[in-house]
Parts: C-alpha cells; sequence; structure tokens
C-alpha cells in the first residue's frame, strides 16, 4: 500500500493531510518585459534557490583551484552569485562497476573523497561564503545570513556496498538523499537502464536494498529515484514510511526517455506526498529538438579538436577511459574545446533551436498541471550533463524565475517551486527519524 504523510507530518501541516488539491496555475496577466524583469527580480531576491542536483570534481575542491574562482564548472561561488542560486546540493556520485568487494571498496573511497571535497569549501577554503546545512531550518538560516548554502545529496547508492551501517555514515557526513541505482544495476536495485535490453537482476530492489530503504528512513535519508528502475521505484514507496523525492527527473508524456517519470509514476508521486525535481537536462526535456541542434555542435567540435590533433569522444566513451585518462580529457575539454566551441556556435546563425528555458518550463508547467503545485520542484544537473539555453550554468539562474513569471507563477508559487516543496518532504523524513527516536 502506497503510504502518505506520517502523523507528526500531520500534525505539522495543520491537520491537512488529506489528498493533494491540484493547484491551477493563473493565466498570466499582460505584462510588458520591463514588468516582467523588474517582478522577477524582486521575487528572485525573496524567495530561497534550491538546485537538488550539482555534481562535482573533486580537483575542483584544493587550495589552488576551487569554488572561490570562476571556474568552467558550471556551479562556483561567482557564477551563484551573479545568478542568484541560494543552495547547490553537491552530489556525491558514483559510476557503476563490478559488483564485487573490490568494486564496492572503490565505490566507497570515491564517495568519501567528494564528501571531503564538499567540507573542505565549507569548512576550509570559503566558510565565510558557504555553509552546510543538514536540515531546512539550518539552510534558511545560513541564506538569511547572507551566505551560500551547501548541501549534498548521493547519486547511487553503490559505496553502500553490503555494509548497510554505511548508510547512517554517509547521513552523519551531510547525506541528505540518496538513489540506490545510477546507469547500470546495483547490488541495490536495478536501474532505468534495464529498459534498454529488458534484463533486470532484482526484478525491483534486492533484499539489501530492501533493508537500506528501513535505513534510510531510519536514519531521516530521503530516498532519491530519479535513476532506479519503475518497479524498483514501486518498491521503494510501498516499503518507505516517508515521502519520496526524484532529485532531477521530467515528465515522460513530453519526452519519452527511461530516466523520466510517466503519469502512472506522477500519481505515486503525488499519492505518497513526494516531489519531482525537474530537470534542466536537454535530451529529457525535447529529445529531437536536442538531437538536431547537437549533430550540429558535435561537428563544431569534432573539427576544433581535429584542427588541435586532439580525438573527440561523447560522454559514453570519455566515461570508459581509465582514471588517468578520463580526468585528463575532461581537463582539456573543459579548458580547450568547450570555450573554443560556444565562440564558434555563437557566430553561427543557422542553427537549429536549442533545448532553452521554455523547454524547461514546458515540463514544470505538465507537472503542476498533472500532480499539483506541491509536488514540483528544481534541478539542473549541472556539471553532470544538464543546462539548457538560458539556464546554462549557475550564473544564468534568474533566468528560470524570469519565464515562471512570464507563465503567471505568483512568488508563493515560485517559492514552492525553487525550494518550499523539496525542504518540506526534507522536513517529514528527518520528524519520522525523529518519532522513531522518542
Amino acid at each position: 500500500m502506497i503510504r502518505s504523510l506520517t502523523i507528526t507530518a500531520c500534525i505539522l501541516a495543520m491537520f491537512s493531510c488529506q489528498e493533494t488539491k491540484k493547484k491551477e496555475v493563473a493565466p498570466p496577466k499582460e505584462m510588458t518585459e520591463a514588468e516582467v524583469l523588474a517582478k522577477a527580480k524582486e521575487i528572485h531576491s525573496n524567495v530561497m534557490t534550491l538546485d537538488t542536483h550539482c555534481d562535482i570534481n573533486v580537483d575542483n575542491f584544493t587550495d589552488t583551484v576551487n569554488y572561490t574562482q570562476n571556474l568552467a564548472s558550471q556551479v562556483n561561488l561567482p557564477k551563484m552569485q551573479e545568478g542568484g542560486l541560494d543552495v547547490p546540493w553537491f552530489v556525491v556520485y558514483t559510476g557503476q562497476g563490478e559488483l564485487n568487494e573490490e568494486g564496492y571498496k572503490a565505490a566507497y573511497e570515491n564517495a568519501m573523497s567528494k564528501f571531503d571535497a564538499i567540507h573542505k569549501l565549507c569548512e576550509e577554503i570559503a566558510p565565510e561564503q558557504i555553509q552546510l546545512a543538514t536540515t531546512s531550518q539550518e539552510a534558511r538560516d545560513i541564506w538569511k545570513s547572507g551566505k551560500k548554502v551547501a548541501m549534498i545529496g548521493i547519486e547511487n547508492g553503490y559505496p553502500v556496498g553490503t555494509d548497510v551501517s554505511n548508510v547512517e555514515k554517509f547521513y552523519n557526513l551531510g547525506g541528505r538523499y540518496m538513489s540506490l541505482a545510477h546507469n547500470g544495476h546495483s547490488q541495490l536495485s536495478d536501474s532505468n537502464t534495464g529498459e534498454a535490453d529488458d534484463v533486470w537482476l532484482h526484478n525491483g530492489l534486492s533484499d539489501l536494498g530492501k533493508e537500506v530503504i528501513a535505513e534510510m528512513n531510519r536514519v531521516g535519508m530521503m530516498i532519491d529515484v530519479s535513476h532506479p528502475s519503475k518497479e524498483a521505484m514501486r518498491q521503494m514507496i510501498e516499503l518507505s514510511e516517508t515521502p519520496i523525492i526524484a532529485s532531477h527527473s521530467s515528465a515522460r508524456a513530453l519526452c519519452n526517455h527511461s530516466r523520466n517519470l510517466d503519469d502512472e509514476q506522477l500519481q505515486w508521486m503525488q499519492d505518497n506526498g513526494g516531489v519531482v525535481q525537474t530537470v534542466a537536462f536537454k535530451s529529457y526535456l525535447n529529445t529531437e529538438k536536442n538531437d538536431a541542434y547537437q549533430a550540429e555542435a558535435n561537428q563544431v567540435i569534432k573539427n576544433i579538436a581535429d584542427s588541435l590533433g586532439v580525438i573527440w569522444l561523447d560522454r559514453t566513451a570519455a566515461r570508459a577511459l581509465p582514471e588517468a585518462e578520463r580526468k585528463a580529457y575532461y581537463k582539456t575539454y573543459t579548458d580547450v574545446l568547450l570555450p573554443a566551441q560556444q565562440k564558434k556556435l555563437a557566430e553561427r546563425t543557422d542553427l537549429p533551436p536549442a533545448v532553452d528555458v521554455t523547454d524547461f518550463i514546458d515540463h514544470i508547467d505538465y507537472l503542476v498541471e498533472k500532480i499539483g503545485i506541491d509536488h514540483v520542484g528544481i534541478s539542473s544537473d549541472f556539471d553532470g550533463g544538464g543546462g539548457v539555453e538560458g539556464w546554462s550554468d549557475a550564473s544564468e539562474t534568474m533566468n528560470v524565475t524570469i519565464e515562471l513569471v512570464r507563465r503567471g507563477y505568483t512568488q508563493e508559487e515560485i517559492e514552492q517551486l525553487w525550494s518550499g516543496n523539496l525542504l518540506r518532504v526534507l522536513d517529514e523524513v528527518q520528524a519520522y527519524a525523529a518519532e522513531q527516536k522518542s
């Protein structure tokens, strides 16, 4: 049976533990562009903007190269300041490897290096600019102080290995959500990637994965369903005593990609009291439009790479490289190939239209219409493949608010989308954990 809110959460919600009603978006009033911009600027400064999925590279968290500098990364402190992004959830991501002790050990070490990097940024590199939050109240207090807020999500439960106690260890390091799989089946859960060949490892969750769900409930960590299979998601909702999240997914009805949620899954999310953090990932928003543009963009970057004597690789091929070669390639790509490509593309007037902020907000509109404003949020997947024309990095964050204002969303609704809904789920998950300990 799909469970909804906990008793404590219901009390906190003023006894409003009833079926969520859809909240219609008001039709936009006639506004001049100057009025739209002025209203968006005011709202953007009044609400706490929160992005649930920002990948990191530990090489950008050193004493000499770090987020105090305007690096080529899509997220860093100067870009956050420019665009008004207040709360990035830095992601402890681990690619899927072999399901054996050697693989688990490597995955654990990778995860710990990323936890260490985030703590180093907040505690040593720039504590006067950004602090780590582990509750919604901490996030709001830090934001009100004028600093940026770091929060931590875990993408792929692979680093848990076979030791369930690692869940609490990751929680104590600040992890506040975790997905149980990524691209490939983990020891805990099947992945959405199983749709490609209809080959499954667990037919949902493994027995160990079910233990991990119970442990996440116990410690107060949100369950993220953005990468696990549909059947795994169904089982997670059935087992979990608390609402769940999709940290970076969009609407499958608008873009038929297995990483998106279909209408049945969306209904599950609404019934569960969870939230879908709509993701600004081009190929998850409009595959056909993205493919047409990307074909031209790829030819441009290939020509640049050829002129420099560098072999250009797509994401899949780059990720398959040995670690040292992969890091070297990513540095060349980020520092040389990408800037040169962007310059060339900016000079072109004959390109197909790129996936942009309006395509992104189309997904938000659909989700709000389908499951209600209370269950929708915002994410970018920056530095992990995300970003669209108009929200290509953190410096352009206000463009999202501008488009929401154009569509007729109120300040209250925009606050819900940017942070209120996600933090409401975090509160409910942590309230349940506290209730079990009392």
